[in-house]
This record gives C-alpha cells, structure tokens and sequence, in this order.
C-alpha cells in the first residue's frame, strides 16, 4: 500500500470516530419532545442527518453589525435581483437541488485505494467511501479494510465554470476538500488535482475551506480556530460575495432608514447617508480596493488575528494598511515579504511572471495597480465594471463596456481614427483596444484570460518573461521576427537580437511545444480562439495540438482536446483528458493520422513557420526538436 493510499484510509478512520461524537452532538440541534415519545416517534434518520449536517456547517453569525442581504431586499429589489442572478452571489452555498450542478445520482468514482458513492434524497446529498479494491480473503494483510462510511455533504464551491465541493471533518465544522471536482461545461466529474496546473507528481494537498476559500468566498468571515482541541468554530455574516462585502457592515444604515421612515417629514434628506459604502461614489484607489480584497494577491499574516476576529478592512477604508498588495516590481519596499520569500523563493512564480506581472486570474487587481492609466489617471475597477447593471453575468461588464467604449471614455481622441493607431481594418480583433493593450496572458479556470495590466506589445517583456505579446497571441503563425518588424515600422520600437528559431518559426508553435506547463496552456488556448484562426489560418494547428494530448500536466492536455474540437472534422473527439496513458497515447496517434490525410490550405511562404515542409506535411524532425526541449520544470499556478 503506498503512503498516499495510507494516509486516505487513516483519514477515513479518524472521519468515522469523529464523525460519529458529531452525530451525538448533533442531536442537541434537533427540538425536544414536550413529552416522552414512543420509539416509532424516535427522531428519524433524516432529522439525523440534517441535524449531523447543521452542526458541521459554518454559523451564520458574522461579526457586529453585519445585517447579511436579507435585509437589504424591501428598499433595493431591482439591485438586490441582479446581485441573486450574479455568480458573486454563488460563491460558496449550501448544496441543495438550486445549488448543485453535479451529477449526484448513484455516481461511483475510485481515488486512490477509495471508491466513492454520491446520491442524494432531495436536499440531503451523501458521499459513501469505501475501500476501492478490499483485501482478497486468500491474501495475507497486516491492514484490516476499513469500514464504510456515509457522510452528509454540505457546502459547494462556484456555480459559472466548476463546482467543488466539501466533506465535513467533524472537527467542529471543518470541511476539507472533496477529492472531485465537476466540470459545469463538460457536465463531468473529474479529480479535483486535475482541474488546475499542479506537478503531476504532487500528492493531492488537504485543502481546510475554513482556513483558504473562506477568505474570498464568503462575506464577513471568522475562521476561529481553536487549536487545543482541534476544531473550528467558524462563522460567516454570509456565504458568498453577498452586499455587505462592497457596501459594508448594513445594521446603522437599516437603522438610519427605519428611523427617517419614522418621521413625519418624508422629504428626502440634504446630507448624504454615510453610514453605508457606495463604492462608485469613493475616489478610484479606495474604490477598487474593495475588488482589491478578494481581487488580488495580498499579504496578511497572524498578527492581523484574522483567523481569530475576521479581517479588519471594510469598504471604504484603505486596503494596504491591513492586508497590503504584494507588488513584486516594488519588492523592496515589502520587507515583511522578504522573510517569506527566503524560506520560499518560488512564491512568487506561483502568481507572477517574473517581471512582476499577475500571471493568474482572480488577482486583477494586481494588474491594474501596475497600469499607468491606474498610476496616472482615475481609471478604478468600476470604470468598465458593474455589479448591477451589466450587459453579460459571465464578466459583469457594464453596459457599453464591452467594446472600444471601455478605453475611448478616457482617450476620446482616438476615436477619430482608429485604424491609424492600430494598422488594422476597424472592424478587425486587432483594432479592439484590449486584445492589443490586456491580451489573455493570465492563467485560470482551464482557460486563459486577462490579465488586467494595460501595457503595449513589445518584444522585449516576451524575450525577459516568456509572456506572449498580444500581436503573436492573434497571429498565430508568425514569428518573433515578423513581430518586431512590424513593431518597428509602426511604432519605431528598437529592435532585439533574436535566437535562430525565434526569426523563423512561430512564437506561439515554440511555446505550444517547449514552453513551461504555463505557456503551453495559454498557447493551446489560443489555438481555438476564433480572432486568432481568422489571423493565423485554421488547419495547420491540430495536428500541434495532437502532441499536448499526453501532456504531463492534465490541464494542458484538456485544453488542447477543447480546442482541438473547435476544428472541422474534430468536434466529436473521444478523448478523456484523465484516462491512462496508454489510451490518451492511442487518441494521440488517430489525431496524428488524420491531419496527415489533409490538405493544408495555409499560404506556402508561411509553410516553414508553423513547421510544415513544402510538401505539405508536417516536419517531424523538427517538431520532435522542439518537444526534446520542452520546459519541464515542476511548475503550480495558484487561481
């Protein structure tokens, strides 16, 4: 039996005792017979349950003053409805038939030595963990196999792309991470290890919700541990991203309404109401700071006590005083970071390229504390976004936003003449500001994105960092070289010397075969967005994206399937991004096979770029030359 496989069962041993005191306990939650019951009155297993699943629940009692959504409902329904149907609201719920997603309905998956059971009986939804493959009886064991045990599930995790869910550990209410996670577009389960960019040979990390998706997903949050007996006590004003977190704690300002209610005048009052936060009436810093706290990647540590008392920001305050943005373009100015980073000195290659750029999503606030329209100008999270009165619930762009509007409220000139600014037709993805000025150089969720930095294409960040510059991240095909010149002529930007094959084969091809996990997510990506096949041609990329299909990195090989599919002839794709080698190396070849049959239609002058031969066929010796140098460095992205 191997460690891992060990260390599951212990687990599930020390689940089934303690799980068990929680079954006691919990009946205190359930309501005493005002007189004595008969046994055929005895409290039924699903009050059991329900009473087993409330005690590990987190209480719904924040800190002082928080009055939680609820309350906001009767004076601001129109609001309080967009915030209902956001994603934001949805951050963390308790599972039942509205909340879950997941295929609940007699699912049964193996992890390690254990196999897991899921259904559900309305509300009440259980996971059973047994051991996957049981001692033969003929087989000598110095292991007994572990019981069975039925486990009531109560928290969800997302609702937009995936759901994860949590195990009561029946430490207090503890939840720790269940060892799936579903894909929402995919309607599939899938191990929780391989939704995200982690070393494949990383031993699945025990993930405590109280003490890491708390922080960002739930509104007002006290973790309080207590470590003499092992447990928590954890309370919450409210799961999810609910009102309070961008307005504030609500109970002086229902106060302050009730009392004007109240009074014989009904006029509406001369001095404006501060006792609650309007986040569009603050100053564009202290306005963004309130995205900033889940936002961003920041410091805090125990002298906060927030572990104890919650986080001391709110709203309107200033965010670095309390948990302050870790900047690495100013790490010198951070020494309670440099302690840190000494026992730690690949921290910071989990979030940023190494020129200090956010490298993943979640953190767009680090992105935009690095733009000089946020350094110089007034340009806030609000300036593009609204959480209530957005066109799309995917990005919650305001109305308007999601076009050249965005950037042309603040550069109004340039909206005389576009297409001399950007060399491309009006009408082109390369005169959409943002696909030139936040190309998606950030990393999450199994897709790239934006990273939120507003800078310009240039050659020298993609040699230094190994970011990809926004004109290859459309135009596919082309070289670094090709990049520069055009950098040149239009934009009298210096020219860099350049390694041979970065003069002649495409930047994107070199990152898609020899670039870090990282980059070859965000090359796989690119290759199915749909402005960069109008740019770059479509036919010559499956058979590039054929070699990712057993990649060592999970996430890399489901993006390259997904946009394989996007291609003619691949939609159907049978291909499980989690199956054995063996099966994915099969796929792999049938890929293979099929594009060699195919006539390619890209222009013969670019043939050599994209590593094809004059005859059409893809140059094997040359592809193969690029996967043998292939960055394999144990690399983990931290959504």
């Amino acid at each position: 039996m191997t460690n891992n496989a060990s260390n599951q069962r212990n687990l599930r041993m020390v689940l089934i005792g303690v799980l068990a005191l929680t079954a006691a306990a919990a009946l205190l939650y359930l309501p005493a017979p005002d007189k004595p019951t008969r046994e055929s009155e005895a409290p039924s297993q699903e009050a059991i349950a329900s009473a087993i699943l409330n005690a590990t629940l987190p209480q719904n009692s924040g800190p002082k003053g928080y009055v939680t959504s609820d309350a906001c409902l009767e004076c601001h329904p129109k609001q309080h409805d967009s915030w209902a149907h956001s994603f934001h609201s949805k951050m963390t719920q308790v599972m039942s038939t509205n909340s879950v997603v997941a295929d609940f309905n007699r699912i049964t998956m193996d992890h390690q030595s254990e196999r897991f059971t899921m259904d559900h009986e309305g509300n009440q939804f259980w996971v059973e963990i047994r051991d996957a493959t049981p001692n033969e009886p003929t087989t000598p064991s110095t292991v007994e196999a572990s019981p069975p045990l039925r486990i009531p599930m109560g928290l969800v995790t997302g609702s937009h792309h995936l759901q994860v869910f949590w195990l009561p550990a029946g430490y207090g209410n503890m939840q720790i991470g269940f060892p799936f996670t579903w894909l929402i577009d995919d309607a599939r389960w899938v191990p929780r290890e391989d939704a995200f960019i982690r070393p494949p040979d990383s031993p699945p990390q025990k993930e405590i919700w109280n003490l890491t998706c708390i922080r960002c997903h739930t509104t007002a949050s006290q973790p309080r541990p207590e470590p003499a007996n092992n447990r928590f006590d954890t309370h919450v004003a409210e799961l999810g991203i609910s009102c309070e977190a961008c307005h504030g704690p609500g109970d002086q300002h229902v106060q302050h309404q009730q009392a004007l209610a109240r009074l014989p005048d009904k006029a509406e009052p001369n001095q404006p109401d501060t006792t609650i936060v309007q986040p569009q009436h603050l100053e564009s810093v202290r306005a963004s700071q309130v995205c900033a706290f889940c936002h961003s990647m920041k410091w805090f540590d125990d002298s906060e006590g927030w572990k104890e008392t919650g986080f001391k920001y709110r709203p309107g305050d200033d965010l670095e005083t309390t948990t302050p943005i870790i900047r690495p373009t100013t790490i010198e100015s951070q020494p309670w970071l440099h302690a840190v980073l000494e026992k730690h000195p690949d921290l910071l290659g989990s979030f940023f390229w190494n020129d200090g750029m956010i490298r993943v999503a979640g953190r767009e606030y680090n992105g935009l504390v690095e733009s000089p329209c946020f350094q110089k100008g007034t340009l806030s999270c609000l300036s593009c976004h609204s959480l209530h009165y957005y066109e799309s619930n995917d990005d919650q762009l305001a109305r308007g936003m999601n076009s050249n509007q965005a950037c042309l409220q603040c550069h109004e000139t340039m909206a005389e003449n576009i297409p001399a600014h950007t060399h491309h037709a009006a009408t082109s993805s390369g005169s959409e500001c943002y696909n030139c000025h936040m190309p998606h150089t950030a990393y999450a969720l199994l897709k790239a994105t934006r990273s939120h930095q507003i800078d310009s294409p240039n050659l020298t960040s993609t040699i230094a960092t190994g970011r990809p510059n926004a004109c290859n991240l459309c135009h596919l095909d082309q070289t670094l070289e090709w990049t520069g010149k055009h950098l040149q002529d239009w934009y009298a930007q210096t020219p860099i010397d350049l390694r041979e094959n970065e003069r002649t084969v495409s930047s994107q091809l070199i990152a898609l075969l020899s670039g870090d996990a990282g980059q070859r997510a965000l090359a796989a990506w690119s290759m199915g967005w749909e402005p960069a096949r109008e740019a770059s041609g479509s036919d010559w990329q499956p058979t590039h994206l054929a070699r990712l299909l057993d990649d060592p990195y999970s996430a890399v090989r489901y993006i390259a399937a997904r946009s394989l599919r996007s291609f003619p002839g691949f939609e159907d794709l049978d291909y499980n991004f989690t199956a054995a080698p063996e099966e994915r190396t099969l796929v792999r070849h049938g890929v293979l096979e099929k594009t060699a049959a195919l006539t390619l239609k890209q222009r013969s002058r670019e043939l050599a770029k994209v590593l094809y031969g004059t005859d059409g066929k893809p140059d094997e010796a040359a592809i193969q030359l690029l996967q043998s140098r292939r960055n394999d460095r144990p690399i983990r992205l931290r959504e």
